[in-house]
């Protein structure tokens, strides 16, 4: 046996017997009067639901489910904002056996046909405000069911759409047909960005969310009085992975927020004696911007990277970390006692191999910075695939089994790691990944230029925005720059929509007349305020 087979073997070993269902059945028989979830909307009171409050509600959908014709392996879209219908419907996906497709809420009507046509949902749950947008993007499907609030805020259904009530499956009475426990089956389907035109659909099984609940609470030191507070979408692998499915692993508590809010940050996470969050430097620069709370539970935050300016400001300790949806949980961890300096993100977390390597293939030594690869165990520590994309799986994973992430990792001198830049022609938009690629490919279906290119301008709050560089055809409109930002408002997600339009004569190239996209980033001043 060779040691990576040694190595895969053990691996697996240690998710067997194990997945979705039967971790929340553990909290279920010990703590059932435990809250699992405390959901703190912005509009009406917050709600509280212990393990076994959720448990009756989640048995209740996935019967539902179940009735109405959803198999095992059937994937199922969830577009909702934070919300306890979507926990709910996450867990009920899993209990049935069905594959939860959780889809950014910020998307259009382009990417929501594809979502739904790459990922072959059967059906849909929604609520009010994207009913119209799910219903006309995927017609073929099943059934779509919908809430009656939009994250907690009362709203109607438009007319003309035929819909189930959410509240009817919650009242499903039938009970859902035991499943026998399969840590390899298919769990979740995450779109994420690639430096393609179109997202790619990563593929999670059981295992990989075993594995990623146990990895994250041991990453944090997490227990079960720990209370995270959750604000970053459930869409996405940060809250559904770090925040979510850490909590379960020791049968802590999450308080759910609709999204992030400044202003409702501090008292919500006094009220609920909060001890833990994992947020993005975005949101730590707003809540810098206020007046210290006079007192909180915190313990520590895990804004991506150490930010001394949180600890000297609020007492609390802050650490970096690494992940990606395709790691399931952090690749590169720092530790709680030992965070490193400014902006680290910490050393290579157990489980995970890791390179950094220069152009040539050779191994960075301290002082120096490389492209990031990451090696781990495909379904367990890794994800199963990119569902659907064999072209992308061949290109994924090299004859050794080595992931390229596209990020360039600077080590210091100590060995500590930091975030570089992305050596793929991708932009950090707040928490979100843009490929330029996407954005050009939308303007060059407009027939109105010759030639573009996307580039992320530095933001102060945002880490970077999409800015183009363009050259018109005789066909472009004479208020060129304003139809390109409408075009893109149309078939773009908002985070997507470039900022300016910069309209030159020709490009700058370098070698093999590529367009020269640093000089043209460089060329841009940042925006500071």
């Amino acid at each position: 046996m060779t040691l990576l087979s040694a190595i895969e073997q053990s691996h697996k070993a240690m998710v067997e017997g194990r997945d979705i269902p039967w971790l929340l059945r553990q909290w279920v028989e010990r703590t059932p009067d435990q809250p699992f979830m405390i959901w703190e909307p912005f509009e009406g009171r917050p709600q509280t639901l212990t393990y076994g409050d959720f448990a009756a509600k989640l048995e209740a959908v996935a019967a539902a489910l179940h009735a109405r014709g959803v198999a095992l392996g059937d994937r199922v879209m969830l577009h909702l904002d934070n919300s306890p219908e979507f926990v709910i419907s996450w867990f009920a996906c899993a209990r049935v056996g069905a594959v939860a497709v959780s889809t950014n809420t910020r998307s259009v009507a382009r990417d929501m046909i594809y979502f739904a046509d790459h990922a072959g949902i059967v059906a849909a749950i929604t609520q009010p405000s994207f009913a119209e947008l799910v219903s006309s993007s995927a017609p073929d499907i099943k059934f779509l069911a919908v809430t009656d609030n939009n994250a907690g805020s009362p709203d109607a259904i438009p007319d003309g759409i035929e819909y189930i009530p959410f509240a009817e499956l919650l009242a499903e009475t039938a009970p859902c047909p035991a499943r026998a426990t399969d840590p390899f089956a298919n769990l979740g389907v995450q779109f994420t960005s690639g430096t393609t035109s179109r997202p790619k659909a990563v593929l999670w099984t059981h295992a990989n969310a075993i594995w990623g609940a146990q990895m994250n609470a041991a990453h944090m030191r997490l227990s079960g009085d720990d209370i995270t507070q959750v604000f970053l979408p459930l869409f996405h692998t940060n809250a559904q992975s770090y925040s979510m499915l850490g909590s379960l692993w020791v049968g802590g508590t999450m308080v759910v927020q609709p999204r992030f809010s400044a202003s409702r940050f501090w008292e919500v996470a006094i009220r609920n004696n909060c001890t833990w969050c994992s947020l993005i430097p975005f949101c730590v620069k707003a809540l810098l911007a206020q007046d210290p709370p006079p007192d909180h539970s915190f313990r520590f935050w895990n804004p991506a990277v150490r930010m001394p300016e949180v600890e000297e400001a609020y007492g609390i300790r802050t650490y970096g970390w690494w992940g990606m949806t395709e790691t399931i949980t952090q690749g590169i961890v720092g530790d709680i006692d030992h965070p490193g300096p400014t902006r680290c993100i910490g050393r290579v977390a157990p489980g995970y191999d890791i390179e950094i390597r220069h152009e040539d293939g050779r191994h960075i030594r301290p002082g120096e910075r490389g492209l990031l690869y990451i090696r781990g165990v495909r379904g367990v520590s890794l994800f199963k695939e990119y569902f659907r994309n064999p072209e992308a799986n061949e290109k994924a994973f090299d004859a050794d089994g080595w992931f390229e992430t596209g990020d360039v990792i600077p080590m210091d001198e100590d060995g500590n790691l930091f975030f570089g830049d992305r050596e793929k022609d991708m932009l950090k938009v707040g928490a979100e990944n843009v490929a330029a690629s996407e954005i050009e490919a939308v303007i060059l279906e407009s027939g109105w230029v010759n030639e573009c290119a996307v580039v992320g301008q530095k933001h102060y709050m945002l880490d970077e925005v999409p800015v183009v560089f363009v050259t018109p055809t005789a066909a472009a409109p004479d208020d060129l720059k304003e139809q390109i930002i409408a075009l893109c408002k149309a078939n773009l997600a908002d985070f997507k929509v470039v900022r300016d339009v910069i309209i030159l004569e020709d490009f700058p190239r370098s070698t093999l007349e590529k367009i020269a996209k640093k000089e043209l980033r460089d060329s841009l001043p940042a925006i500071e305020a």
